[in-house]
């Protein structure tokens, strides 16, 4: 792949993470087209399995971007997508830290960032009944999971703990089939 090809490369996916509400899978088709239909550097297998493979593998869900980007153009193509994809949020989220830590006595940014602590709040608790719910509706695990969520919660609450020790007794649970 050319110098040119290689910052065309960047190029596309800097607008794409512009494009990329939802995710940067969201922008996957138009990877596809970019990538296998116009510019032939993937077959769709190719591009089919790139995805597959950095779904399957633990990380972050954008690991998609670097194995396209490793599969067209080796460690440098991995590198042009992966910061194509990262630099824009990057640095709109720096900025947006800044401009509002520099606000943060106004009324919008004090608004703002107090309405977002019922919302994190909810989200938070949302998730946590989502991924405890399959456990409690079973009968075998209902009482170990509402144990855990008990404990969880109590410890969050009146310690400092560090969390990792309650997802260390989880996955004790866990093994030993209480949950």
């Amino acid at each position: 792949m050319t110098g040119a090809e290689l910052l065309g490369l960047f190029g596309h996916f800097l607008l794409l993470s512009l494009l990329a509400v939802g995710g940067a899978i969201t922008t996957a088709p138009d990877m596809h087209r970019y990538m296998v239909t116009e510019q032939h550097w993937l077959t769709d297998a190719q591009f089919t399995s790139s995805i597959a493979i950095a779904q399957a593998a633990p990380g972050p869900n954008l690991l998609f971007v670097a194995v396209l980007g490793w599969n067209a153009a080796g460690p440098v193509g991995a590198f042009a997508t992966t910061a194509g994809i990262l630099l824009p949020s990057t640095v709109l989220s720096l900025w947006a830290t800044r401009w509002g830590s520099q606000r943060r006595e106004t009324r919008f940014v004090r608004s703002f960032t107090n309405g977002l602590t019922p919302l994190t709040l909810g989200l938070l608790l949302a998730t946590g009944w989502i991924l405890a719910e399959p456990y409690v509706r079973v009968p075998q695990y209902r009482w170990g999971a509402l144990g855990l969520i008990a404990i969880t919660v109590l410890v969050m609450l009146r310690t400092k703990a560090s969390p990792m020790w309650l997802v260390a007794l989880g996955a004790l649970a866990g093994v030993l089939g209480i949950v």
